[in-house]
């Protein structure tokens, strides 16, 4: 089981390729869309990771993937340009689960 990139530029791609993860660049949504769909079905992948950018450009497809889908996980990382309010969303989630503002 591995992982793979999917990211908007080449930095975050060469980040990763140094510590050994694979991944392609994605300018636009349809090559986006096609590069995640034939990584899906690649049994070996575990953690698809994807830039913030790449994210928002279809949030409707990716959380009804993250929703139906079991394997492989797709996980929304920041890239060094970006700016990602995942931590915020998270502690919204937890306060609202435990009635305390975090």
């Amino acid at each position: 089981m591995k992982f793979f990139l999917i990211s908007d530029n080449v930095d975050t791609l060469v980040g990763l390729r140094l510590v050994g993860i694979e991944g392609v660049i994605a300018h636009d949504r349809q090559t986006f869309l096609e590069t995640l769909q034939e990584k899906m079905q690649d049994p070996s992948i575990a953690i698809i990771l994807v830039t913030t950018q790449l994210v928002n450009m279809c949030p409707d497809i990716i959380s009804e993937i993250k929703l139906k889908q079991q394997k492989p996980l797709i996980t929304e990382i920041p890239d060094r340009h970006g700016n990602s309010k995942i931590g915020e969303t998270i502690d919204g989630y937890v306060s609202e689960a435990i009635g305390v503002k975090l």
